[in-house]
């Protein structure tokens, strides 16, 4: 999980990019919790969390929200 601070450092391509493999991680833990892998719930979760984490900040640099 990355820090807030350092995503908000990170250009936004940088951030794209991180978008990018965050969804495909996301595909293959759906993929593995769908095959009954309990123990992936807890990465499943805080993944989807920085993916929220990562479009809220180029959401926020798209409006010109500054915090």
């Amino acid at each position: 999980m990355t820090p807030i601070e350092r995503l908000r450092e990170m250009s936004d391509e940088e951030l794209r990019a991180h978008e990018g493999a965050l969804r495909e991680s996301l595909f293959r833990l759906r993929f593995r919790l769908s095959l009954g892998e309990m123990e992936v719930l807890k990465t499943y979760r805080q993944t989807k969390k920085e993916l929220a984490r990562v479009l809220t900040i180029l959401r926020e640099r798209e409006l010109g929200v500054r915090r």
